[in-house]
């Protein structure tokens, strides 16, 4: 307690108002002259003395003697807002300052005229609660204490400036292959340094008119936000860190480092996809801490992977669709078949989730995603195959819908893949990857009278001869798993990844613009070409040169690098305007007629994979690194990587 409130007790520069009052008021008033430090004798000077020590040592003896005391006369004492300032708000703009007069201390120095009663009622409520704390039994003390101690730690979690909580220390390694030689054929190199540039123009116009932003509209020069991110903003910048850093864009990586650092917020009451915010941010957050080290990097992801977690509070485990991060509110699409969840969707979240574990010391990521293996292992495939809807409560199928395109395309990616990320130890994934692509070579691969081989769509027993953007993914999948299939079958997969790959360059070649359009369909006399209007735009997507890519690395046949240049060419013919690039609504016609947005997965992926094509085989290799379906890639968590690690601490 500050000395000054003190002082009227013991009588020192009394003046009018203070103990004793002006000389000869009140009854007995002949008995003091002035109320000056003489006006007491020294017995009264003694007993008030005495009983004001008692007083005191009663108040703060009680409260020493319970546990956690400094706690306790922190929150006994001192309640007033005034002696403690508030945290700092989560933007880390500086509150104003607490204003005096508001506590005790601050009343009692000023000399309010009814300072003496307001100590005396503050000491009376603190002599009542140490009272009542006392009477508690010691069980429910430590509870309280408990409690609070939760409350302090999760509030401090809400703050931005806290970050992710406390992660386990850990030895930065960097995988093989994150940095790689120059190409040795000086073409390859022009064409590679091409390609770089197109990443400069997207970047440095989003930079100048959407910074900060999710993605960027390049006729417009403004910002523009999909519903899919809710209120989360940066998605063009998480998704190029990794371009950014292996085409060695340094000073770019680095402002893109000091965003994430400052302005990267999830502390947001918003309703965002499960997948997208995945795929897009804690791929592209885990990816730029495995290439750079940057722990922020690591914070980031796993602070974002546990405001997830809450998804896959559903009856079987199966995550919603849609989440509001604030509440851990869920649910699906209001269209997906009964409120199902997507098989796409929740099945392409097990890779960043293993890593999640991995780097957190967390097995509850992990966990969760292999409880969707547990789920879907249990139930009856029709014909062998995975329909693309999943109810999240019954754990029964929806409609019986099967695409190897949208809405189901990166859960078998991600079979294959979880397989190769555990270092070939996953032997589950790999057999569900491989069970699966048998039913689809039997059931959805067909050719048409042209010779091109095509994936369709399988709707209750009935096929449609249509093939999707989306499906064309399937070429490189089918030849990067061929080197695990059975031996009789391993020529067939990289036969048919050839094939899908050609199908796709089709589909592009057979359009004015010598772009891919959205969907394209093999009935009707016509084969690899759009014949819907709703299926003619092309918005800037990879999966033909992602297939290009992968064909190019495991055959080195140089038709893939020159189909890829094609698409180059095309996209700054018919993509680039001043402002960056945009998609184009109808591939078929002869003029443009452009969309108006930068998807964040061009920078992510498009030029990514057109950047690799044209690279030799040690940036990235595939035996050290998979991507994920955004094309973010993480590290094969190799058998004796832990063994590393602890021999290295």
């Amino acid at each position: 307690m500050p000395a000054a409130s003190l002082l009227p007790l013991f009588g020192s520069a009394a003046g009018p108002g203070t103990l004793g009052g002006p000389a000869g008021s009140g009854a007995g008033g002949g008995a003091r002259k002035a109320a000056g430090p003489g006006a007491f004798r020294l017995t009264e000077k003694f007993v008030l003395l005495l009983v004001f020590s008692a007083f005191i040592t009663l108040c703060f003896g009680a409260i020493f003697f319970l546990p956690d005391s400094s706690k306790l006369l922190s929150g006994v004492f001192f309640h007033s807002a005034a002696l403690q300032p508030p945290p700092p708000p989560p933007g880390g703009q500086p509150r104003a300052p607490p204003q005096p007069g508001g506590g005790p201390a601050a009343a009692a120095a000023a000399g309010g005229a009814g300072s003496l009663e307001r100590i005396r009622a503050d000491h009376e409520r603190a002599l009542r609660e140490a009272k009542e704390t006392l009477q508690k039994l010691p069980e429910e003390i430590r509870r309280d204490i408990r409690q609070d101690k939760e409350k302090l730690l999760q509030d401090a979690r809400g703050r931005k400036e806290a970050g992710a909580p406390g992660l386990p220390q850990r030895l930065f390694r960097q995988p093989v292959g994150a940095v790689g030689q120059e190409p040795a054929d000086p073409d390859v190199r022009q064409r590679r340094e091409k390609i770089k540039e197109m990443m400069k123009h997207a970047w440095d116009n989003y930079k100048r008119y959407a910074w900060g932003l999710n993605e960027l509209k390049p006729i417009s020069k403004q910002g523009h936000s999909s519903n899919l991110f809710g209120n989360i903003q940066g998605a063009t910048i998480v998704d190029a860190l990794d371009t950014l850093y292996i085409m060695e864009m340094k000073e770019e990586f680095k402002e893109a480092k000091e965003w994430v650092e400052k302005n990267l917020d999830f502390n947001v009451n918003a309703e965002i996809s499960v997948f997208e915010v995945n795929i897009r941010f804690v791929g592209g957050l885990l990816s730029a801490y495995y290439l750079s080290g940057e722990e922020v990097f690591r914070k980031k992801a796993v602070e974002l992977g546990e405001k997830l977690l809450p998804a896959f509070n559903t009856p079987t485990g199966i995550p919603w669709a849609l989440l509001n991060i604030k509440s851990g509110i869920g649910r699906n699409w209001p269209w997906a078949s009964g409120g199902s969840s997507i098989l796409a969707e929740f099945g392409t979240l097990h890779l960043e989730f293993v890593h999640l574990s991995y780097l957190s010391g967390n097995p509850v990521f992990a966990e969760k995603v292999m409880n969707i293996r547990k789920v879907l292992n249990r139930l009856d495939k029709p014909e062998g195959l995975y329909p693309n809807y999943l109810n999240p409560s019954s754990g029964q199928w929806g409609q019986h819908h099967v695409s190897i395109g949208g809405l189901g395309d990166s859960f078998y990616e991600y079979l294959l893949k979880a397989w190769l990320m555990s270092d070939k130890t996953d032997e589950d994934g790999k057999k569900m990857y491989y069970d699966a692509v048998q039913a689809i070579e039997t059931h959805l691969i067909r050719k048409s009278s042209g010779g091109l081989t095509y994936i369709a769509e399988w709707k209750g027993g009935l096929l449609e001869h249509k093939m999707g953007h989306l499906t064309c993914f399937a070429g490189g999948m089918f030849a990067l798993g061929a080197d695990g299939a059975p031996s009789d079958k391993t020529g067939r997969h990289i036969e048919l990844g050839a094939e899908i790959a050609r199908t796709c360059h089709e589909s592009y070649d057979r359009t004015r613009m010598k772009l891919g359009p959205e969907a394209f369909r093999f009935d009707g006399g016509v084969e690899a070409i759009a014949t819907r209007q709703n299926e003619k735009y092309y918005i800037l997507r990879p999966e033909v040169i992602e297939t290009y890519m992968y064909m190019w690395r495991l055959t080195h046949d140089p038709k893939y690098r020159e189909w890829g240049w094609e698409a180059v060419e095309a996209l700054e013919k018919h993509c680039r305007v001043d402002g960056g690039y945009s998609g184009i609504r109808d591939v078929y016609n002869n003029h443009e007629s452009h969309d108006d947005v930068q998807q964040s997965f061009f920078l992510s992926e498009t030029l990514k994979y057109l950047y690799l094509l044209f690279s030799e085989d040690d940036l990235l290799p595939f035996e050290h690194w998979v991507f994920n379906t955004e094309a973010h890639p993480l590290p094969v968590l190799h058998k004796d990587d832990g063994n590393k690690e602890e021999n290295q601490k």
